[in-house]
Order: structure tokens, then sequence, then C-alpha cells
């Protein structure tokens, strides 16, 4: 793969880069109302595919939270077009790798010294390269080691980054009034969490002992001697990436002791630890060759305050959804409905998030629940495509529900298509085992 030698790292540059995309986006839409004039036949793919391949291309070079963006949206499988979930799925784990030259300047710039100084070997070549960092390999005392460097400039960038963005994404998401500014901040901080390294490796020890109980789940240790704010050195962890393994598995018992591991490490952090790892992308986890699932990643670990949990995990329960007082209460205490809101909006988003409450929650209804069951997922479909086409949606105030919901709800999103993709079938309350 092509390397990089440079990172645009100030507003401007930037903001440039953005912009040029922008363009090239522009052209792609003249192109295809151009064809669809002479073709009124023409389908939306063709143009999904451009858009797709131009917004990446001009990420990818970005890097940092421009990027994460992407790795995020990549994971919304049931709103997304399937170009764009194709295209940016790649964020996750192959995007362009910074070039041998920068890398060791990277290396003195963050450590004060060269790399082959601190290990026996190291492999100036770029393993797997992400959104925030890149990963090498290397060896010191007979250990094999992944060390994690993180991207020059990407703990500066954000903030700006994402003031870039924020004019699409309040009109994406139809945001309204100064409420709006919870949900950004919820997200500035938690990039912002993500690129401090000691804080990442704390939370990777921290997380890693108190789930060291859970059966076919292992974890790299972590080597604080040889980490620090922008580099983290870590066991090299042997095993093919989550989405390589779910293509080439085809043995439903095997599908279900990795899928039960999975469930078990998230249900165990959500309601034993109240904090979870909130990034549950393919690129995270590894399968090694005795199907044992490794969680290698704990730079987004989300807090679960007791305000949001007893309510959010109140109404995974079919007798306090179909309790009309009850839910009610919990739409405010969630912070869905407002004291300020009108009749109309009430009983709009009273129906909306029932609906949508009582199919999220179905995991949770029962002992066991079959992730490999193709008529939930075509529900939460066509769910999503009911209500991304429901004018009188975008007609109300968008800003609905604790600022909580945006890791929460993306754990669960994430956790659901991993657990689908494996085609697993898991008992629900498993986790309280190792309690």
């Amino acid at each position: 793969m092509k390397t990089i030698d440079t990172i645009p790292t100030n507003k401007i540059q930037r903001a440039s880069k953005l912009v040029t995309t922008g363009v090239k986006v522009g052209g792609n839409y003249l192109k295809y109302y151009g064809e669809k004039i002479i073709n009124p036949e023409l389908n939306r793919d063709k143009l999904n595919e451009s858009n797709a391949e131009d917004i990446y291309d001009g990420l990818k070079s970005l890097k940092g939270s421009a990027l994460k963006v992407a790795q995020m949206l990549s994971m919304e499988k049931n709103i997304m077009p399937k170009a764009y979930v194709e295209k940016f799925s790649l964020a996750q784990f192959q995007v362009p790798p910074l070039s041998a030259p920068l890398v060791r300047k990277t290396f003195m710039s963050y450590f004060g010294a060269a790399p082959e100084t601190l290990y026996d070997s190291f492999d100036a070549v770029s393993v797997a390269a992400a959104s925030i960092g890149q990963v090498h390999k290397a060896t010191k005392n007979g250990k094999h080691l992944a060390v994690k460097i993180q991207y020059p400039g990407v703990a500066d960038s954000i903030s700006s980054d994402l003031a870039l963005v924020k004019p699409v994404a309040i009109k994406m998401f139809n945001l309204k009034g100064k409420d709006s500014e919870k949900y950004f901040k919820e997200i500035e901080g938690k990039l912002l969490e993500e690129t401090d390294y000691l804080l990442e490796v704390q939370q990777s020890k921290e997380i890693t002992q108190a789930c060291a109980a859970i059966p076919n789940l292992t974890f790299p240790i972590y080597y604080e001697e040889m980490s620090g704010e922008r580099i983290i050195t870590m066991d090299w962890m042997h095993g093919e990436h989550l989405s390589e393994f779910t293509k080439r598995n085809n043995q439903k018992d095997v599908a279900n002791k990795v899928g039960q591991a999975l469930w078990d490490f998230y249900m165990f952090q959500m309601h034993v630890l109240k904090k979870v790892h909130a990034d549950p992308h393919p690129g995270n986890f590894l399968v090694d060759a005795n199907d044992t699932l490794i969680a290698i990643d704990f730079g987004c670990i989300k807090q679960v305050p007791e305000s949001f949990y007893v309510p959010y995990f109140e109404l995974a329960k079919p007798e306090n959804i179909n309790n009309p007082e009850i839910f009610l209460q919990k739409m405010y205490q969630l912070e869905i409905l407002k004291e300020s809101d009108s009749p109309e909006e009430i009983r709009f988003f009273s129906e909306l998030f029932h609906e949508l409450l009582s199919l999220f929650t179905l995991p949770f209804h029962g002992e066991h629940f079959d992730f490999s069951d193709t008529e939930f997922f075509g529900r939460i479909a066509r769910l999503s495509d009911k209500y991304a086409k429901d004018t009188s949606l975008r007609k109300m105030n968008g800003n609905r529900g604790s600022k909580h919901f945006l890791y929460i709800n993306r754990t669960f999103f994430g956790l659901y298509n991993l657990l689908h993709d494996l085609g697993a079938n898991i008992q629900v309350n498993n986790y309280r085992s190792f309690i």
C-alpha cells in the first residue's frame, strides 16, 4: 500500500482538503442529474459509489477525527447506502500508513528516541493503519510486541475538524437550538480521550483485569515502561480480524462460542462495571487458532451514569414499554421528551420511540437470542427506512435524548451487527455467572 509523507495539521490545510472533496462530490451530482435526463430509470447506486470514493479519498489523507467519523458511519448498515458502508469500512484498518521516515520522525518527537534504541527489533513498515494511529511489529527480550503510534497533529485538530463538519451534521440530523451543543461536546470529549494513550493504557488494564474470568476471551498485556502519551506498546496477538473470521467460518457451534464471549464481554461491562468499550467494530477484535476472542483496543470507553443506566434498561422490559404511564415517565428521564414539547411532539416521539424500543430491545426479552435471525435485522432496516422518509419528522426538533445515547446506541448497534455477521445464538444472562 502507498505510504504518505505528510498529514495536513492546521485548520486551513484541513479545511481546504474538505472543500476540494466537496467540489468533487458536487461534480458527481451534476454528472448524475445530466445522465438521468437521458436515462430517467437511472438509480443512485453509481452516484453513491462515486461520492463514497471521493469522500473516503479526502478523509483518509486527513486521518484523525474526520476519518474516525467515516469509521463510525460504516457501522450504520441499516441507514447508510451500501456503497458508503463498504468504502468507509476501510477506515477500520486499511488506510495509507505513514512512510518510514515520518514514522521515525514521529517516534523521535513523541518519545525522544529512535525506535531501534528502545526495542531489540522494530519494523518500520506498518502492519495496520486506522483513523488515529498505526501499528508496527517489534521485539524486546524475546517478546513479540505491537507498537501503536499516533498520527502527528491528530489531537490538536479534533476541535477544528468537528467545527467544519458541524453544519452538515446539524442539517443531516435535523438538530435545532443550543441544546445540540451537548452532542458535539460528547463526541469531542470522547475523541480527545482516544488520543490520550496514557488513559488508554490505564483503561485497558482496568477492564482486562475485571473481565479476566470470562471464558473464551483474552487480551494483550500492556507495557507502561514502553508507552507514553502518543505511543502504546503491548503484546502482539496472533489471530485474524473478526470480519475475516466470519467470512470463512461455517461452524455454528464455533460462531456461538465466539459470539457468546463477545456478548458476555459487553454485558459484564455494561451491567457490572457501568462502563463499556464503545467502539465495537471488527478491527478491534481478533479470533485466534483456538477460536478465542481477543479484544485489542480500549481507546473509546464510555462511562454509563446510574441516572441513564436505570431508565435505559428498565425500558428493556416489555412490561415497562407497554405500560403507558411508566413508558412516558422514562421518556422524560431519558430526555427524549421535554416539558416544552407540544401535544403533537409528545404523541409523535412517544409513538416513534415505542416502536423503536419494542424492536431494539427484543434480544433482552428471553433467555436466548439468535442473531442470525434475518427477520429481526430486516425489521430494523424497514423501520430505519420508514422514518428516513417521514416528512413530518423533518419538521420536528431533532434534539432528542440524553447525550449518553450517542455512544450507548452506537455500542449496541455495533454489537448487534457483529453478532449478526457471526450468526451467533447467545444466552442472554450468561454474564451473571461471572459476577
